[in-house]
């Protein structure tokens, strides 16, 4: 899976290069793009909301553009910066809930689509997106790379914008609540593989009263006190963020 990914996103970034050029030239801001994206993924949620599934599904995947050029343009005018990284992270969560919960809202509100479980299911998959930010979060600042799990974010958008794009609400919404359930159910896979990860990689940094060695108080409870600063931070230059 993350060769192809790997494969995919080269050729991705090959195609896109040319509109980069163009926005470095302009001397359009990382930030921008970041926040123009995040603008167009709210409206592919509403879309999602009001029943127009393959509109969204279309507008979601070429927004999907915007996840990758500001990263792309950071690194290419040496603009990439801490905020940024922090700025890129907080708007793709912003993302997340109105993608999500766009769909709930339609679930819960559609005159002929309107069902219980799929509402609990995708309910459960909108938690289960944030959790899985969450470890992987709290995972790095306890200065661990907890980049593993069955389906990261690019995969979630795929998820959400091709089949949707292609098929709606075809055989009668099935291909859509077919792809919510996925979601849920990799999702929360993805939960427990990173837990599991950070279980594995801590196990040994305990002493044996079960107190960790090497990291301060404010990393180990919260973020209520200035932390230690991990180093395998990410910058806006990721290219995708994959959280």
């Amino acid at each position: 899976m993350n060769a192809l990914w790997s494969a995919i996103q080269k050729g991705y970034l090959w195609v896109i290069a040319p509109v980069a050029d163009f926005l470095v030239r302009r001397k359009v801001r990382p930030n921008t793009i970041t926040t123009v994206g995040t603008l167009c993924t709210v409206v592919a949620g509403v879309l999602f909301a009001t029943g127009h599934i393959r509109s969204g599904g279309w507008f979601l995947g070429v927004t999907a553009l915007f996840d990758v050029l500001d990263g792309t343009v950071a690194r290419r005018t040496g603009t990439t910066s801490l905020f940024g990284a922090f700025y890129d992270s907080t708007l793709d969560r912003v993302s997340d809930g109105f993608l999500m919960g766009g769909l709930v809202v339609f679930y819960a509100t559609s005159p002929v689509h309107a069902n219980v479980p799929l509402l609990v299911i995708t309910l459960l998959g909108l938690i289960a997106t944030f959790v899985t930010s969450y470890t992987r979060s709290r995972a790095e600042a306890l200065g661990l790379d907890a980049k593993v799990g069955l389906l990261q974010r690019p995969e979630r958008v795929t998820l959400l914008s091709a089949p949707q794009a292609l098929f709606g609400l075809a055989l009668h919404g099935w291909v859509l609540a077919g792809i919510v359930t996925l979601l849920s159910v990799t999702a929360w896979i993805t939960v427990v593989q990173r837990m599991a990860y950070v279980h594995r990689t801590t196990r040994n940094m305990d002493d044996e009263n079960g107190t960790p060695k090497a990291l301060d108080a404010a990393v180990l409870h919260g973020p209520s006190s200035p932390a230690k600063m991990p180093n395998n931070i990410e910058t806006s230059s990721e290219v995708p963020a994959r959280s």
